[in-house]
C-alpha cells in the first residue's frame, strides 16, 4: 500500500497509560491472548452485570464474529477480581485461540432519567468546540422514534485530511504525525481496522458501540478519481475546513429506547497491555469515569416553543450565487445535457446565516422542526455538522450486505390523510420525477455492482413512498453481497458521492460542477456516520446538513445583568436541484431556496426559544 511520499513525526508531551490505536505489534503470545473476566459495575458491592473483559458477559453465551471462537461460560460469580482472573485464564486454556484483542466493558443504566441530549451535555463542555464528539439520533416515518441513539466524546485517535495532506493525532500515545502527500487518506482507517478482532457479548445490543465516527466530504471522491477529478480543479475553497475527519471512539453511550436502558461502553484493546491485570484495571477506570460523568446533571436551558411550527419559513437571502448567476449556470447545464455530456446535473448553491443561537441549540430545534432518520450533531475539527438527513449514502452490515437507497422525487405532506394520499398519487404519476428516480436507481445498481459479488445485486424495493414530517419521497433499495477481498471502505469509495447530489453519469457531472459552482462543497454532498469495531458501516448522505465553521473571527453579545456572553455563529445551508433537459430554471432555483429555508426554520426556532424567550421573561 502506498499512502505517503514524505512524512514527518512529532512527539507531543502528553502522558497517557494506554492507547487503542491498532498500530503496535503484539508483545508476545501472552500479551496477544484475549482474556475474559467478570466486570463489576457500580461503586458499591452490588453486581449489576457480569461481563467479559474480552468482550462479553460471564453467565451468558458470547457471540463471536465469523472465524472467532464461541465461548460459553457458567454463571458462577467469582468472590473477588482475582478469582475472575483465574477463571479467565482457565477459559483461555480451554477455549481461546489468541485472536481476540478487542473487548467491550459496559455498565447498563436505567434510561428513565437520562436522555441522549443530557448525556451529550454531561460528557461535553458547552464551550468545548475543538475536541470532537457526536450525538446521533433517529426518527422514522416522520413520527416514530428510532430504537437506538449514540453519544461519544474523547476519541483516542483522529485522522484529518485536507486534500492530500493528512494529520494523525494519537491522543493515547501523545503523538502527532504529518503526511505531506497521501494518495488516499481513506486507506489509513482501513489499514488500522484490519487488526480488529472483537468479541461481542449477547447482553450488549449488536449495534454501533465504538469505532470510527466522522465525515467524508464531497471532495473525498477525488481520492478515487484523482486523474479525472484533481483537487486543483475544485472550486475556490473559502473555508479551509478538512475534506475528511474521522475519530476513533472507544468510549460511547448507547441508548436503547425500546428497553429503556442506556449502556456506558468502554472498549479495551488487550494487546496494548503487558498483562491481563493492567488491561482490566485500565478498562475499569475508564468505565467508572464514563459512568460518573453520566451521573452529572448539566445545566440545560428549557426552550419555550412560541414560534409557529407550520408557518412557511422566510427565504434565505445571502448566497454564493446571485439569482442571475444561478440561472446562467442552469442554462449552461442544459447545454451540456443537450450535447449528451450528462443526463442530469445536481447544481447547488450555499446560503449563509449568522445567529447568536448556539449550534447545539440549533440542533435541539432541528429535532423539533425536521425529525429524520439520520439526525446528527457532529463536533469535528474546525466545523460542526448539524444534520437531519433522510438518506443512506452507504450501509454495510456485519453480514457484508451492502445497501444503497436512492431517494428522489418529492411532494409536501398533506394537511389531511386524503390530501396526503392524493399528493402521493400525483407524485407517482409525475413522469419527470419517475424518470429522475429510475436514473438514480441505475446509478445505485452501478455503485453496488462495483463491489458486490456477481449475481447478488438486487433492487429489493422499487419506488416506494417514504413519509417524513413535512415531505414525502420516492425511495428504492438496492443491495448486494460484498466481494470477499473487499472491505466496507471499498463500498464507501464506490458510493461517493451519491447520484442525488452529483448527477449522471457521476464523474462527468462532477467535472461540470467544478466549472459551474462557485465554492468547494466541503461536507455537503459527502457522508457522515460510523464504522463499528465489529465491521459494520452506516454512513448517511450529508443532505439537509448545516455546516458551522468554528475557527472564524466572530462577534460577541454581552448580557450585563447575567455577565454572560453569546458568540455569533455563521451557519452554511447548502441545497441543490436536479436539472434535466426539460427543467424550468425558475423552478429549480426556487427548489434550492425552499430547501435551505426549511433548514433555516430550525435557526428561527432556536433564536425564538433560547434567546428571545429569555429576553421576554
Amino acid at each position: 500500500m502506498r499512502v505517503m511520499r514524505h512524512h514527518h513525526r512529532q512527539d507531543l508531551s502528553i502522558g497517557s497509560s494506554w492507547n487503542s490505536v491498532p498500530q503496535q505489534q503484539v508483545r508476545g503470545a501472552n500479551a496477544a491472548r484475549s482474556e475474559v473476566k467478570r466486570i463489576y459495575t457500580g461503586t458499591n458491592a452490588e453486581t449489576i452485570s457480569l461481563e467479559l473483559v474480552n468482550h462479553g458477559t460471564i453467565g451468558s453465551r458470547v457471540r463471536a464474529l465469523p472465524g472467532r471462537p464461541r465461548w460459553v461460560t457458567r454463571a458462577a460469580q467469582p468472590s473477588s477480581v482475582q478469582d475472575g482472573l483465574e477463571e479467565f485464564r482457565h477459559l483461555i486454556e480451554v477455549h481461546g485461540d489468541g485472536n481476540v484483542n478487542l473487548v467491550p466493558m459496559f455498565h447498563r443504566i436505567m434510561g428513565d432519567q437520562l436522555t441522549p441530549i443530557m448525556a451529550y451535555k454531561a460528557l461535553v463542555q458547552s464551550d468545548d468546540r475543538d475536541a470532537p464528539s457526536f450525538l446521533f439520533e433517529s426518527v422514522v416515518n416522520g413520527t416514530q422514534q428510532g430504537r437506538y441513539s449514540f453519544v461519544g466524546a474523547r476519541p483516542q485517535l483522529e485522522i484529518i485530511a485536507k486534500g492530500h495532506h493528512v494529520q494523525i493525532l494519537d491522543h493515547g500515545k501523545g503523538t502527532k504525525e504529518e503526511i505531506e502527500d497521501c494518495s488516499d487518506p481513506l486507506e489509513i482507517p482501513e489499514v488500522l481496522s484490519r487488526d480488529w478482532h472483537p468479541i461481542v457479548p449477547e447482553d450488549l445490543p449488536r449495534v454501533f458501540t465504538g469505532g470510527w465516527v466522522g465525515y467524508c466530504g464531497y471532495d473525498t471522491v477525488r481520492y478515487v478519481y484523482e486523474g479525472k477529478l484533481p483537487f486543483s480543479n475544485a472550486p475556490r475553497d473559502d473555508r479551509n475546513i478538512p475534506d475528511m475527519h474521522l475519530a476513533l471512539y472507544s468510549d460511547t453511550v448507547l441508548f436503547d429506547h425500546a428497553t429503556k436502558l442506556a449502556y456506558a461502553v468502554s472498549w479495551v484493546r488487550l494487546d496494548e497491555f503487558d498483562n491481563l491485570e493492567s488491561a482490566y484495571a485500565h478498562g475499569q477506570r475508564r468505565l467508572a469515569s464514563l459512568t460518573a460523568q453520566l451521573q452529572e446533571r448539566p445545566d440545560l436551558a428549557v426552550g419555550q416553543v412560541d414560534l409557529s411550527l407550520h408557518k412557511r419559513p422566510e427565504k434565505p437571502k445571502n448566497s454564493n450565487f446571485t439569482e442571475d448567476e444561478f440561472m446562467e449556470a442552469i442554462a449552461e447545464t442544459k447545454e451540456h445535457i443537450l450535447s449528451g455530456d450528462v443526463f442530469q446535473l445536481v447544481l447547488s448553491q450555499r446560503f449563509e446565516r449568522t445567529t447568536f443561537a448556539d449550534p447545539f441549540e440549533v440542533y435541539r430545534a432541528l429535532r423539533v422542526v425536521n425529525p429524520s432518520p439520520y439526525m446528527a450533531y457532529l463536533n469535528s475539527r474546525e466545523s460542526i455538522l448539524v444534520s437531519s438527513s433522510p438518506e443512506i449514502l452507504c450501509r454495510v452490515e456485519e453480514s457484508r450486505r451492502v445497501t444503497n437507497r436512492p431517494l428522489a422525487g418529492t411532494r409536501r405532506r398533506g394537511l389531511t390523510q386524503s390530501e396526503d394520499e392524493e399528493l402521493e398519487k400525483d407524485l407517482l404519476q409525475d413522469e419527470k420525477e419517475l424518470a429522475e428516480h429510475v436514473m438514480l436507481v441505475d446509478l445505485g445498481r452501478n455503485d453496488v455492482g462495483k463491489v458486490a459479488q456477481a449475481g447478488t445485486v438486487n433492487v429489493d424495493k422499487l419506488m416506494e413512498i417514504e413519509r417524513y414530517s413535512h415531505v414525502m419521497h420516492i425511495s428504492s433499495t438496492v443491495t448486494g453481497q460484498l466481494k470477499p477481498e473487499l472491505s466496507c471502505w471499498d463500498a464507501l469509495r464506490a458510493a461517493l458521492p451519491a447520484g442525488t447530489v452529483s448527477g449522471a453519469p457521476k464523474v462527468r457531472a462532477m467535472q461540470i460542477l467544478d466549472e459551474l459552482e462557485h465554492s468547494k462543497r466541503g461536507p455537503y454532498g459527502g457522508g457522515f456516520g460510523h464504522v463499528s469495531f465489529t465491521g459494520g458501516m452506516d454512513m448517511a448522505l450529508a443532505l439537509r446538513t448545516m455546516v458551522i465553521p468554528t475557527k472564524e473571527s466572530c462577534l460577541y453579545k454581552y448580557d450585563d445583568q447575567s455577565m454572560s456572553a453569546r458568540r455569533e455563529w455563521t451557519i452554511h445551508l447548502q441545497a441543490g436541484a436536479g436539472v434535466v433537459a426539460d427543467s424550468i430554471p425558475e423552478n429549480e432555483f426556487e427548489e434550492t431556496v425552499n430547501k435551505a429555508a426549511a433548514l433555516g426554520r430550525a435557526i428561527d426556532l432556536a433564536e425564538s426559544s433560547f434567546i428571545h424567550s429569555l429576553q421576554r421573561r
